[in-house]
């Protein structure tokens, strides 16, 4: 079935439930035009005060985006699917992610990720959003199927909250709710201006075209400036006047066109657009297990082949090229100080390492081995303990934080007994039946690869003190190429 027979079946249905196969979310989810939609509903989330500063102190978007992207796609399959029992353990994941998040943005107003109201606005941006793309596409939704969308998302955000009273029970009176949102709370915060002028600009490549640094820059060069001015135009009116954002000739037209061109594109075959096949594709790393690895591995070899004869014919400026090599007594295949920290220690890509970059960790190993409330928490806990150890030893002027230059001057105190207890707690989350020793299964469910040829294995397992020694060599002796690196480094 295409994915045009999907949404006339939706249609066609009525009563079909709020969540699962046969809800209007799900008859979208594949749909090319989401690509438009999400990246315009996540700048009107951040131009949220509350939501915009607990994006530049907690998330991982700037520097890892593929990686959040693919958590996000996994996150909202789980809350719109068919299983009530994994949509409840989703939303009770979801909560105590945001519960960790709270704080104050740069002007001293307070932010809580659970503020009811705002996560209400998170909900109401990815509706309001999928109802333009239709409109901006030439094709509007009718009133009753708006009206069943409408729902599906009130249903979602009562899944999260246990109600959905912030949000207006009547979907004529959503939109006088929304324009008066745009109109009066939201504001040219930080986080907007980083998606809409740099996330674009030096977004990091996929695992897929890794290998091929001009080829990405030089398709990112084209592409990144377009997204951006789609963006924009694509924003209500009030609030691109209200942030002052340039009105560039020619942009509504371009914006047209884009989302004209992103509803043909559903009439691709289904294979071609599927989201989660896209997304998987994108995040193989080399190496991987995936039966799909092969071809990409061959794309990939093409795809540096391309790369290097476009070096060649247009050498590109600007770009951050690699880190000199090392020197003849330097151990082989060791990062250096600066790109470890940049790479590893900086999840959120502010220049500094702080609580949030060990929380990220934290968060992205927790999701990847589905951790439950009591494991999540220990998890937390050995983290929190390490950040303390960094802190202490590392933060020479007492601002809270810890520059690249701080942890270059003593990078042998990152390896402490707080970093030992977070290797040992992080082995005993992923072995989950208590073997003492990770099998193939676990070890995929953390790394999302078989076991590497170069593991010390014994019996197809993985013993806690290979496991630990390995995780303190990648951390603090910074080895490049380690089955490790997928944990922490990829984008």
């Amino acid at each position: 079935m295409t994915t045009t027979d999907t949404a006339r079946s939706a249609e066609a249905a009525p009563d079909a439930p709020l969540f699962g196969p046969d809800s209007r979310f799900s008859a979208f989810f594949d749909d090319p035009r989401w690509a438009l939609a999400i990246i315009r509903a996540t700048v009107l989330e951040a131009a949220h005060p509350q939501i915009g500063a607990a994006l530049v102190d907690n998330s991982t978007f700037v520097a890892h985006p593929w990686r959040r992207l693919r958590n996000t796609f996994l996150s909202m399959r789980r809350m719109f699917g068919a299983d009530p029992a994994l949509r409840e353990r989703e939303a009770a994941r979801l909560n105590r992610l945001h519960a960790r998040m709270s704080g104050s943005d740069s002007r001293g107003r307070a932010y809580d990720a659970m503020d009811r109201a705002t996560r209400a606005w998170v909900v109401a941006t990815l509706f309001e959003s999928a109802v333009t793309m239709c409109r901006l596409s030439g094709q509007p939704l009718d009133q009753d199927t708006m009206e069943r969308m409408y729902a599906e998302y009130r249903a979602f955000l009562a899944a999260l909250d246990g109600d959905a009273s912030e949000l207006p029970e009547d979907l004529h009176d959503f939109w006088p709710y929304f324009d008066g949102v745009v109109a009066h709370e939201l504001e040219n915060t930080d986080a907007a201006r980083v998606i809409l002028y740099r996330l674009f600009d030096h977004l990091p490549a996929p695992a897929l075209l890794d290998g091929a640094p001009a080829l990405w820059a030089a398709g990112r060069a084209v592409v990144g400036p377009l997204l951006g001015a789609i963006t924009v135009a694509s924003l209500p009116e009030p609030y691109r006047r209200r942030a002052a954002l340039p009105d560039m000739p020619g942009a509504t037209t371009l914006m047209q066109g884009a989302y004209l061109a992103a509803g043909l594109a559903r009439f691709l075959p289904e294979r071609w657009i599927n989201a989660e096949t896209i997304i998987e594709t994108l995040s193989l790393a080399p190496g991987s297990d995936d039966p799909r690895a092969h071809t990409v591995t061959a794309l990939r070899a093409r795809m540096k082949r391309a790369s290097a004869l476009l070096r060649l014919l247009t050498p590109l400026g600007g770009e951050d090229g690699p880190d000199p090599a090392p020197s003849a007594d330097a151990q082989e295949n060791r990062r250096s100080a600066r790109e470890f920290f940049r790479k590893v220690l900086d999840q959120t890509g502010d220049g500094h390492l702080d609580w949030p970059d060990l929380a990220a960790m934290a968060r992205e190993l927790a999701t990847r081995l589905d951790l439950d409330e009591p494991e999540e928490n220990r998890l937390y806990d050995a983290f929190a303990a390490w950040w303390r150890e960094l802190q202490g030893a590392l933060d020479t002027d007492g601002d809270g934080r810890v520059s690249a230059e701080e942890y270059a001057a003593a990078v042998p105190a990152l390896a402490g007994p707080a970093l030992i207890r977070v290797a040992e707690v992080l082995f005993d989350v992923t072995d989950k039946d208590g073997s003492g020793s990770i099998d193939a299964d676990e070890y995929r469910a953390l790394f999302r690869t078989a076991f590497r040829r170069d593991l010390d294995t014994t019996g197809g397992t993985l013993g806690r003190s290979a496991f630990v020694g390995d995780f303190l060599s990648f951390m603090a002796g910074r080895r490049t190429g380690t089955a490790y690196d997928p944990l922490l480094v990829d984008s």
